[in-house]
């Protein structure tokens, strides 16, 4: 799934209005909706639905709990997809990508209550046109029926070409309201993503009405995760990936030591570090980190995401490789060829590397029919540096760096 997706979804993934004037009621639904992020968030998300049904029966006309309720369905689809880490949402924009259809209970569950919301939000924006946090609402939850369609169903361009309200929306809470650093969430992935299109996409983006700017818009994400509201936990996931993508390593891992702390028992946020020390180049702590993680698994009662134990071995044995521990590295490679749900990128990635453990043991040959197997099965994982390297390998070799 193209990277610009991933951006425009951590606008809309749990993003909160937070009323100027509290009162009892508001309250106690910000507080259920808290509690429920809180599990989602640390992956028990069985947990986050039940406390979101129950509110919805107890608050029928509230759209951000029905809004909660699409948001928290929709993260379990990914989840269950293994759609999870940064590595997943990589490779170049395409018009529409084919992805297998969703469980069909949970689509139904997601479609109804994004509606739901939406029709709620409305409703509230016709009984008070000025008030920004009706207009923060309906952003919100137009926009995370726009991200579905491009995260879930694949049609990501449909997609981006539909979400002018959100962004309209949005914009409008800061005219009415500039004090509302959490809008500038959405307004500024919105404008970060439109900076990353080829030269003809951003012109149709900017007839559409998306202002860009690649920096403005970052700024804007950054100023929302230091804004205290529910939306803060949902810039940080985005500073995480922007920051990665922007290779501002230090910068992202100072995040996930803020998201670890927030949620402790999310185990993907240590899959993540691992991940964002080996860009970073420091493969001796990231197998540290990942060594952790996996000791973890042995004990989690609870579902893995798809392909998730083949990953973390994966990222193992890259760190491994690069510090010679070749014998420990393809014992990693080898579980995570057992497992029967990895991604064709990451089965092609682990090609990559037993071709550079066959380049270092001079088995130019072998290294060689890996690096060929790596580049056809990422290109059918659209994955396009495991593409580059195989084919760069392929003709230079890998020689590990002292």
């Amino acid at each position: 799934m193209p990277a610009i997706v991933v951006c425009l979804a951590c606008g809309f993934w749990l993003a909160a209005s937070t009323d100027e004037l509290a009162t009892p009621a508001r309250d106690d639904i910000s507080a259920i909706r808290r509690e429920a992020f809180t599990a989602a968030y640390n992956l028990d998300q069985a947990q986050a639905i039940e406390i979101l049904t129950r509110a919805i029966a107890q608050h029928p006309d509230e759209p951000s709990l029905h809004r909660s309720l699409a948001a928290v369905t929709w993260l379990m689809i990914l989840f269950q997809r293994g759609a999870v880490t940064v590595d997943y949402f990589s490779g170049g924009l395409t018009q529409r990508v084919e992805i297998e259809k969703p469980p069909r209970e949970l689509d139904r569950r997601f479609r109804a209550a994004v509606d739901r919301a939406i029709a709620l939000a409305e409703a509230r924006l016709r009984r008070a046109p000025s008030d920004p946090d009706a207009h923060y609402e309906l952003g919100a939850a137009v926009g995370l029926r726009m991200i579905y369609v491009a995260t879930v169903e694949g049609a990501v361009l449909s997609a981006i070409r539909a979400a002018r309200r959100a962004f309209d929306g949005h914009e409008r809470v800061l005219a009415l309201d500039p004090r509302r650093k959490d809008a500038g969430l959405i307004v500024g992935t919105y404008r970060y993503a439109v900076s990353l299109l080829a030269a003809p996409l951003r012109l149709m983006a900017y007839l559409a009405g998306f202002g860009g700017g690649r920096e403005h818009g970052l700024r804007m994400i950054e100023e929302a995760s230091a804004y205290p509201s529910d939306a803060q936990p949902e810039a940080q996931f985005a500073l995480l990936l922007l920051y990665n993508r922007e290779t501002r390593y230090a910068d992202a891992l100072r995040v996930i030591t803020a998201l670890e702390e927030r949620y402790p028992r999310n185990r993907l946020l240590l899959l993540e570090e691992g991940s964002t020390t080996l860009r970073a180049g420091d493969a001796a702590r990231a197998a540290r980190v990942l060594d952790r993680g996996i000791d973890a698994l042995g004990t989690e009662t609870r579902p893995l995401a798809f392909g998730e134990r083949a990953l973390w071995h994966q990222k193992r044995a890259v760190a491994l490789v690069r510090l010679g521990r070749t014998e420990q590295a393809a014992e990693d490679l080898r579980i995570a060829q057992q497992q029967s749900d990895a991604h064709p990128w990451l089965r092609g990635r682990v090609q990559l590397e037993l071709g550079k453990i066959a380049d270092l043991a001079g088995n130019r040959a072998t290294a060689v029919a890996r690096y060929r197997d790596a580049e056809r099965l990422c290109e059918t994982g659209r994955d396009a540096a495991c593409v580059d390297e195989a084919r760069r390998l392929s003709r230079t070799g890998y020689r590990r760096e002292q």
